[in-house]
Formats: structure tokens, C-alpha cells, sequence
């Protein structure tokens, strides 16, 4: 009989220490969490992060929001508005993970008609991106995509022109885009054509305004975060 408890207690003794030490351990882990999220919860908004404004666009996104406001007069154009604003998703999987994965994100300019519903997207897209930036607007506009929502890339120093713009929106809308009324009466008949009279005189207006700006005003990259933290592997 003492033989045959011999190697069961051989075993249980390892073992019983195992799990005492694992327990340990979690206790640790969980006292340190607590520390840490009480110093967390302990720290003023304000003094710990000490705001500062800045813009809400880039100068690229304010040339493509004049362009697109003034190729679609009638229509409700907004920016920089996150995803989880305008999207819905079931709740059968955690609503914090689609946060974190895309809901977090922000669509760079929003088509909408006049009783806000989403139209398009347009994603501002820079010349050169790294693989990150790519993964990103690659993972925004298949989620958009999904939800039934056009999405058209425009690279910086590359925007299409507002007769184009005009073109393409109208065969998505289903309707006739009139371009007079992006212009405003108030001006005397130019010599050349109204809508691009006006789209000139925005032009210059634009780059004095832009020529006026405090560079330290800039704001936030849209990747700032993405650099702070570790991409999951086999995210989609």
C-alpha cells in the first residue's frame, strides 16, 4: 500500500506546488492592476494631459472639403467623423473590440444628402504610406464598403477637378448636380463660365487664408495612435 502512495504523492507534491505558486502569481498580477488603475483613476484630466486646440483639417482635407462643397451645392458635407458615429454593428460580439479594430476611426469627408444620411466617403490618402497607414484605410473602407457606403480615394496633390467630382457624384446621387448654384448672385457676369469663375476666386481666397496659418495649429495625425501600441496579428 505505501508503495503504491509513493508515486502518487511524488506527483501531488509538484503538483500542489504549482498551483500554489500560479495562484500567487495571479494574486500579484491583480494587486499591481489594481495599483496602477487607481494612480490611473487618481490623475486630473486636465493637469496630467494639458490641452491645446488645434485645427480639425489638415490643409490637404480643407482643399478636398472646398472642393467637395463646391461641386455639391445642396448636399451636407462633413469631416472627420468617426465610424462609430455613423455605423452600426450587431451586439453579439464585444462593441469594444470593433472600437478598438475600426470603430475608432474617423472618415476623412462625408457626402451626405440633406437629411444626413451618408452618401460616400472620401479618403484622403497621402503620396507615400507605410504599410500600417495602408492596412488602416484598407480595413475603413472594407468596413465602409460593407455597410453599403461608396468610398473614393483621393491622393494628395492629385484631386480630381469639381466638373469631374460634379460627373461621378451625380451618377451616384441618381440626379442632376447644377453647378450655377455653387455661385453666388451678388457678383457681376463674368467672361468665362460661373462655376469656374467661382472655383478660381476660391482658389485664390484659399491660399491667402492658408498663407495665414500658425503651422503649430495642425492636427493630431490620423495615425498618431497607431504607433503607440502593437497591431493584433490576424486582425482583418
Amino acid at each position: 500500500m505505501m508503495e503504491f502512495l509513493t508515486p502518487i504523492a511524488s506527483f501531488a507534491l509538484p503538483a500542489t506546488l504549482l498551483l500554489l505558486l500560479t495562484l500567487l502569481y495571479m494574486r500579484i498580477r491583480q494587486r499591481n492592476a489594481a495599483g496602477r488603475n487607481a494612480a490611473r483613476d487618481a490623475l486630473d484630466t486636465v493637469l496630467a494631459w494639458p490641452p491645446e486646440a488645434a485645427r480639425v483639417l489638415t490643409i490637404s482635407e480643407r482643399q478636398a472639403y472646398d472642393l467637395l462643397k463646391r461641386a455639391m451645392p445642396g448636399f451636407l458635407v462633413l469631416a472627420q467623423v468617426p465610424l462609430s458615429r455613423f455605423i452600426r454593428v450587431p451586439s453579439r460580439h464585444s462593441y469594444l473590440d470593433w472600437l478598438q479594430r475600426v470603430g475608432s476611426l474617423s472618415a476623412d469627408l462625408l457626402l451626405c444628402d440633406s437629411g444626413s444620411k451618408v452618401l460616400a466617403v472620401i479618403d484622403i490618402r497621402a503620396q507615400q504610406e507605410s504599410d500600417r497607414a495602408r492596412r488602416r484605410h484598407e480595413r475603413l473602407a472594407r468596413v465602409l464598403r460593407s455597410a453599403g457606403i461608396h468610398v473614393f480615394d483621393w491622393r494628395e496633390g492629385e484631386f480630381p477637378s469639381a466638373t469631374e467630382v460634379r460627373h461621378i457624384m451625380a451618377r451616384l446621387v441618381g440626379a442632376k448636380i447644377d453647378p450655377a448654384k455653387a455661385a453666388t448672385t451678388s457678383r457681376p457676369m463674368p467672361l468665362i463660365p460661373v462655376p469656374e469663375m467661382a472655383e478660381i476666386l476660391a482658389e485664390g481666397d484659399r491660399a491667402a487664408m492658408e498663407g495665414s496659418l500658425d503651422p503649430s495649429m495642425e492636427p493630431v495625425p490620423s495615425a498618431f495612435f497607431e504607433e503607440l501600441e502593437p497591431e493584433p496579428s490576424g486582425r482583418r
